[in-house]
């Protein structure tokens, strides 16, 4: 029934924890696209370069990316004036879950002019049906 009305994607908002979480400013958004073959993430990352950004898949199906950029220096005598960039790149964190049926192991991540694209391959193997008639008989 709660799929009737929640039905995927949308159960998770709703039945389990939440799917993304932590992100600061415009560093860690994202979008989600889905093409017949794989789903496509595509999260802001300015400024950050491959070697300070972190993609794994922990438990399976939880996707992380971290990243973690050098600040910025400056002399001592410095006066900020205004400081709407913030004051270095700092962190930033995203978690989510996989969606089912992809292919964890051949997952490919790239990073280009402040976009991070992480390409997940869809499964798209027909799976052997976990059904299982039971033999009805007179007597136990």
């Amino acid at each position: 029934m709660a799929d009737g009305i929640f039905g995927y994607p949308f159960r998770r908002f709703f039945f389990s924890p939440p799917i993304f979480r932590e992100w600061s400013g415009s560093t860690g958004l994202m979008d989600w696209l889905e093409s017949p073959s794989a789903h496509i993430f595509k999260i802001n990352v300015p400024g950050y370069s491959k070697d300070e950004i972190k993609v794994q898949v922990e438990d399976g199906n939880m996707l992380h990316i971290k990243g973690k950029g050098v600040e910025e220096s400056h002399a001592k005598d410095t006066v900020w004036h205004v400081a709407e960039r913030g004051t270095g790149k700092g962190e930033f964190s995203r978690e989510m879950e996989l969606p089912e049926h992809v292919k964890v192991d051949q997952i490919r991540a790239q990073v280009e002019t402040g976009v991070l694209t992480i390409v997940v391959p869809k499964d798209i193997t027909s799976k052997a049906s976990k059904v299982r008639n039971i033999n009805i008989t007179s007597k136990l």
